[in-house]
């Protein structure tokens, strides 16, 4: 079965007041019991295979276990089967991300959280299914972290619009916006559409997983 979500409700449909509409929620039962095993469907072997190439060749450092993007294939070989009965069975808990610093050209120091291979490997996992049913839904004129599209895609768009006449492009960066992001709304939204109670459950610990700087972990709430 392929490992996709339904696309007829794939727009949020919302009243003048703001809430999304009886008609859009009445829409999202179907997808919801299509969905009810997606977990299964993101530890298939062949489509965890997948991943397991994706994760390789975007290569980067080692979380807060230490575990290579090298050694992923070893660990596994030797491990794949309980980490399926813990994701399966909903007992799996993602491990903390490592904080880096990376220094911005303006000054100061943008941070960034990597987290280990093994839940790189799993977000990458369900990031292939989900991406499915959502990428379709996003605007045309958002190019940040879409497949096949970058800022270079962006100013050759704003290119456009300067030889069609207009004369301001804004460009807008929304400080922050994963860390007051209001994650209770998005789960609400995610669950409209996701059946398996499992996939939710994992997605809200990745959201609030711990971060490790220093050998000191603080809790995201």
């Amino acid at each position: 079965m392929p490992a996709t979500l339904l696309h007829p409700v794939a727009v949020v449909h919302r009243e003048r007041c703001g809430r999304v509409s009886q008609r859009w929620l009445s829409a999202c039962a179907a997808e919801r019991a299509s969905t009810r095993g997606l977990m299964e469907r993101v530890m298939e072997p062949l489509h965890l295979m997948r991943s397991y190439r994706k994760v390789l060749s975007n290569a980067g450092s080692a979380g807060v276990d230490g575990m290579s993007v090298k050694e992923l294939k070893w660990w596994l070989r030797s491990n794949y089967n309980c980490l399926k009965q813990q994701l399966e069975t909903g007992s799996y808990k993602p491990a903390a991300v490592r904080e880096v610093e990376i220094p911005k050209a303006g000054g100061g120091v943008r941070k960034l959280g990597i987290p280990t291979v093994i839940d790189r490997l799993i977000q990458q996992a369900m990031h292939q299914i989900l991406s499915v049913g959502y990428e379709p839904t996003f605007s045309q004129n958002s190019y940040g972290f879409r497949p096949r599209r970058s800022a270079h895609h962006a100013l050759k768009e704003g290119c456009k619009y300067v030889s069609e006449g207009k004369n301001v492009i804004v460009d807008l960066d929304l400080e922050k916006f994963f860390d007051r992001v209001n994650h209770d709304r998005l789960m609400w939204l995610l669950s409209r559409r996701i059946g398996d109670n499992r996939v939710l459950v994992l997605i809200r610990s990745y959201l609030q997983s711990g971060i490790k700087k220093r050998g000191l972990t603080s809790h995201r709430s």
